[in-house]
């Protein structure tokens, strides 16, 4: 693989790594935390969100980052055309 083509395939791999950690900030920090309170306010599944979103739904959210990353970054090894 040539200077190029490794540059652009690492600066797409940073990329989605920063946009999923981003995601990741997002409903680890602000809605199980900070926004608990006001998310409390709505009842889901019969508990209130901010409740179930610290409990369980940050764990489903977790989850579905591995799988995005994992799908996400095999479509980016065949666009570069690396074996693995």
């Amino acid at each position: 693989m040539n200077r190029e083509k490794s540059q652009s395939y690492w600066r797409a791999n940073t990329a989605l790594i920063r946009n999923l950690l981003i995601v990741w900030a997002l409903v680890s920090l602000v809605f199980s935390i900070l926004l608990v309170q006001p998310l409390n306010t709505i009842r889901f599944f019969g508990v209130p969100f901010g409740f179930w979103m610290a409990q369980q739904g940050s764990i489903l959210v977790f989850v579905a980052l591995i799988f995005i990353y994992a799908f996400q970054m095999d479509k980016l090894d065949r666009k570069h055309n690396i074996k693995g």
